[in-house]
């Protein structure tokens, strides 16, 4: 009975170490998802931000264009 003992003894430690590696399984498995979550939403602000930038880009563009500032034009050159 002595021997049984024993193997019911390393039984539950088994048993035991299986359960807490299950566990941390599972626990790397929700980090992992909650991180590809993350990396989801971090690429869709990007591609909105990006969409953003082109629109100020051309409407910074377009103010340029109409401001005679930023025009190269040949009457300044003339008036001398």
């Amino acid at each position: 009975t002595m021997n049984c003992h024993m193997d019911d003894m390393e039984n539950q430690v088994e048993m035991e170490e299986k359960t807490r590696l299950i566990n941390q399984v599972l626990e790397l498995q929700h980090t992992l998802e909650d991180l590809s979550a993350r990396v989801d939403a971090v690429k869709e602000e990007n591609l909105k931000l990006k969409s953003e930038n082109q629109v100020l880009g051309q409407y910074i563009e377009n103010l340029m264009s109409a401001s005679s500032v930023f025009q190269t034009t040949d009457n300044k050159s003339k008036r001398k």
